[in-house]
């Protein structure tokens, strides 16, 4: 299976590119494109209605401001969509934070911090390892790999410190 990655702008690029290669080292297939829930709202749902039937497994949306296309692609869909809200210069994205994580009951979305496309694709490598043995290793790999490194950062900051002395006062 291979994630779909919503975007409501090109500007919206710089961030979802990290998604992409976040992706790419799970060795998962990607398609990115730019469907706007508000200028292209009829493409938003047949990308949504058919996304199940062209192979993806579940889709992250990432918008700003307003930030309703997770919840339009998550209302025509049975695939799990995860939202990346957006940084906007008017709000710093809250505003596209609250668009996202506000959804309501019955149309849920998956939502990671503004900004947030590593852990947008990280949620989404998780959810296609339930089906998928080999992905579900990767990702333990990768979580011993993140513990093994602060492991050694905490080791080598500590070697570079000078010990502290507390000397008792009798």
């Amino acid at each position: 299976m291979k994630v779909a990655i919503i975007m409501g702008s090109k500007s919206d690029y710089p961030v979802v590119q990290k998604a992409e290669q976040m992706l790419a080292k799970f060795n998962v297939g990607y398609e990115t494109r730019i469907i706007s829930a508000h200028r292209t709202p009829k493409q938003a749902e047949e990308f949504a209605a058919n996304a199940e039937a062209n192979g993806f497994g579940c889709i992250i949306a990432a918008a700003g401001k307003a930030a309703h296309l997770a919840g339009v692609l998550a209302a025509t869909t049975p695939l799990p969509v995860i939202g990346i809200p957006m940084k906007s210069s008017t709000l710093d994205g809250l505003d596209s934070l609250l668009s996202v994580v506000q959804m309501p009951k019955g149309v849920p979305v998956a939502t990671v911090a503004i900004d947030g496309a590593e852990n947008a694709a990280l949620l989404a490598v998780q959810i296609l390892s339930t089906a998928d043995p080999s992905l579900r290793q990767a990702m333990k790999d990768f979580k011993k790999k993140q513990e093994e490194d602060i492991i050694a950062l905490d080791k080598e900051f500590n070697e570079q410190k000078e010990p502290v002395v507390i000397k008792s006062e009798k």
